[in-house]
């Protein structure tokens, strides 16, 4: 394990805000270093990824290192965000997270299907989100190897 974990950009695609401030409250509260940025929903996601519009500038809408995915959102959803991010040669290195409220089997399946790295239904207490985030920070940041961010793209 290293000794200390090199800060990476951490994107969340979810259009619920309070979710997006609990999530921001949970990784600082869990001590994770790592810069956090937001987008609403799968169309503002695959925007930043492929730097259109206001996030054409890369300095401010750095390629990330885990994308945080909520599946239930407006415009495009995180399944299709999720298609379109695998199925591209220049994002698919991208390790995606699928955070949501969801606990179909039918949701686990296709999202897994579709090259999600992980699948955690979002906690009901901001004391459980704490404890996921603390985990998966452990797990993404200090014990996984990731892609370096020019790969791919």
């Amino acid at each position: 394990m290293p000794n200390t974990p090199t800060p990476i950009a951490l994107l969340m695609a979810d259009d619920d805000e309070d979710d997006c401030l609990l999530t921001k409250d949970a990784l600082a509260e869990s001590h994770l270093i790592n810069r956090l940025h937001f987008v609403h929903d799968g169309a503002e996601l695959l925007d930043y990824l492929h730097h259109r519009g206001r996030f054409a500038d890369p300095q401010a809408a750095p390629r990330p290192g885990l994308i945080l995915l909520d599946l239930n959102m407006p415009r495009k959803d995180g399944r299709e965000a999720l298609r379109e991010i695998k199925t591209d040669p220049a994002l698919r290195l991208i390790p995606v997270v699928v955070l949501t409220t969801s606990k179909a089997e039918e949701d686990i399946l296709k999202t897994y299907d579709l090259g999600a790295s992980a699948y955690v239904t979002k906690p009901v207490t901001f004391e459980g989100l704490v404890d996921v985030m603390r985990t998966l920070g452990e797990f993404w940041f200090e014990i996984v190897s990731l892609p370096p961010p020019e790969e791919g793209g």
